[in-house]
């Protein structure tokens, strides 16, 4: 089942890369009672994420533009989100 937060990452990324694959995997489980867990079951996420834009773009900037389109998510609402992020093979 996602989570409120899952599913605004997944309309904010489908939104501004209209990616191939997208997957957002929910690891808060995994965490539970580690730095960062603040008990929601919505503080650490694994995002994979395949979009033509990240075609001529660093492993850095593909980062950084996800990062980006999630607003206040990483880092405020969320404590962790580990991002792979690729070009269309």
């Amino acid at each position: 089942m996602a989570t409120a937060i899952a599913e605004e990452m997944e309309s904010l990324l489908t939104k501004r890369f209209a990616p191939t694959r997208l997957e957002i995997i929910n690891d808060s489980a995994h965490h539970a009672g580690h730095a960062g867990d603040d008990g929601s079951g919505e503080s650490h996420f694994t995002v994979i994420i395949e979009a033509e834009e990240f075609a001529d773009m660093t492993r850095l900037a593909r980062q950084r533009a996800v990062v980006s389109a999630l607003g206040d998510i990483v880092g405020k609402r969320v404590h962790a989100v580990a991002i792979k992020a690729n070009a269309p093979a």
